[in-house]
């Protein structure tokens, strides 16, 4: 019969650490230069009262000396390995951070999109910790609990743990009363997707660094997996929606790139509204090594047609980028689909650029479009009112580039007229001077481009009691030249 050590954790480690270090033939002396060098905090006499069972280290402490001796099992059984004929590489992991992310993607390729939320509940164990997915809405107002057999719960991103954890884009903390808690940040990339919940078992393993590393892998993977998994079916989008898009917005929604990107160099984010009934604005951007292609497009008209025509601007656009052409041939693009497909009076307003990675420079040009607005050190410098001709579609002649150099750490707005047409209940304008303001006391606190974006357009629904007329879309960039040689490692 098999009878269970049923002596208190702390009698059986102390047991365990005088066996153990007697096997590994560690002096006094040695064992307490090995904890010493861990960061251990008694002298050798507390550590012999501790092994010979006259007084017991804090359970940190007794961790710390546990430690020592068992990197010391580990060098002698290293020692007495039998040689390979040559070096072989290590087989799949079954316990730790590895094996938990090694299992969720081996099992997410042959898993619907719906079932991610279970795969990340059972990493989750692996790493000894319960976790649950939030996803953000597509207004940015709440983050939405999925997974599980209950309705899906929302909490507001103002006003919540969870959606402080979304807006600073880092990890928080929380002992409340039903235990603690980690919130850590889905991202893809740069583009916020939402926060993973973290349970733990003890509120020390909060301040875990180990922990809170891994649960930001943790994170870091389910982002990437629920952008490349959505597509393949409807549910995780389902839960984001709070009512049906409309038609128009369905097609728009569809076309557009991620709502925020960075690389060393460069970062932007951009935002439309009314998110569920979004008709005739659209952004684009590309990245390379060397540039920074932008492009905002507003199609005149409401509903599906203007849906459709700058749905039509948007390929124009991406299939003479695509083709490494510039701006005058890309803007000629849009001009030729604009034409054929909606020929008579219909146009798409817009503004198309291109900045220079190595010096800051930025040529565009503007087709009957808001100019887009400068700002350096948190404050307006201009209005860059150049390059202008008239909207996509219309007989153009004379077309100028405009250029603009830009200085390390400058913000690009680039907007369509929604944003400064938004009226309030009395007739007021939002305006451009509000516009500008919201923008340089945003900046000025420090605010990233994704949140800034976030709150504009949030200002600008309320405003206008929640019930925008008109479509408002807000592209915000900030180039921050940092050199080949600060970049980190690819």
């Amino acid at each position: 019969m098999v009878h269970s050590d049923r002596r208190p954790p702390e009698d059986r480690q102390q047991s365990a650490l005088r066996a153990a270090m007697q096997f590994a033939d560690l002096s006094l002396e040695q064992l307490w230069m090995r904890y010493f060098s861990l960061g251990g905090h008694a002298d050798l006499v507390d550590l012999d009262a501790h092994l010979t069972g006259l007084v017991r280290l804090p359970p940190t402490e007794a961790d710390v000396l546990a430690h020592a001796v068992n990197e010391r099992l580990d060098e002698l059984i290293a020692e007495r390995r039998v040689p390979y004929s040559r070096p072989l590489r290590t087989t799949r992991p079954t316990t730790g951070p590895l094996a938990a992310l090694v299992d969720l993607l081996g099992a997410a390729g042959s898993s619907p999109p719906e079932r991610l939320p279970a795969l990340a509940a059972s990493a989750g164990r692996t790493l000894g910790v319960e976790v649950e997915v939030h996803l953000i809405d597509h207004e940015q107002r709440s983050l939405v609990r999925v997974g599980g057999t209950a309705a899906p719960e929302a909490q507001s991103v103002d006003g919540t743990m969870a959606g402080r954890a979304f807006r600073a884009d880092e990890i928080l903390l929380s002992e409340r009363e039903d235990g603690p808690r980690m919130w850590v940040p889905i991202i893809d990339g740069a583009d916020r997707i939402g926060v993973l919940e973290v349970a733990t078992g003890a509120a020390a393993d909060l301040h875990d660094p180990g922990l809170r590393q891994q649960c930001t892998w943790l994170a870091r993977m389910l982002g990437h997996l629920i952008v490349s998994m959505q597509p393949y079916g409807d549910e995780l989008e389902r839960l984001r929606r709070h009512r049906p898009l409309t038609t128009s917005a369905e097609l728009i929604w569809q076309q557009l790139p991620p709502l925020t990107a960075a690389t060393d160099d460069f970062v932007l984010a951009g935002m439309l509204e009314p998110s569920y009934r979004v008709g005739g604005d659209a952004f684009d951007y590309a990245f390379s090594e060397t540039a920074v292609s932008l492009g905002i497009f507003d199609a005149v008209g409401h509903g599906v047609p203007a849906a459709l025509m700058s749905a039509g601007a948007l390929a124009g656009y991406r299939s003479a980028r695509r083709d490494a052409r510039g701006l005058f041939d890309q803007a000629a693009a849009i001009d030729a689909v604009v034409a054929e497909a909606f020929p008579g009076s219909a146009f798409v307003t817009g503004v198309l650029g291109e900045v220079e990675l190595s010096s800051g420079r930025l040529r565009y040009l503007n087709a009957g479009h808001p100019p887009p607005v400068l700002l350096r050190g948190g404050k307006v410098v201009k209005q860059l009112t150049g390059g202008r001709r008239v909207p996509f579609g219309l007989d153009v002649t004379g077309v100028a580039i405009a250029e603009e150099l830009l200085e390390p750490g400058d913000w690009l707005c680039l907007y369509t007229d929604g944003i400064a047409e938004a009226r309030d209940a009395s007739g007021a304008w939002f305006g451009e001077d509000r516009l500008m303001d919201f923008l340089s006391r945003e900046i000025a606190a420090g605010q990233p481009p994704a949140e800034t974006v976030r709150r504009l357009t949030q200002a600008v629904l309320r405003h206008q009691g929640g019930l925008l007329q008109d479509d408002a879309t807000v592209l915000l960039a900030r180039w921050m030249h940092v050199g080949p040689d600060r970049r980190r490692p690819g």
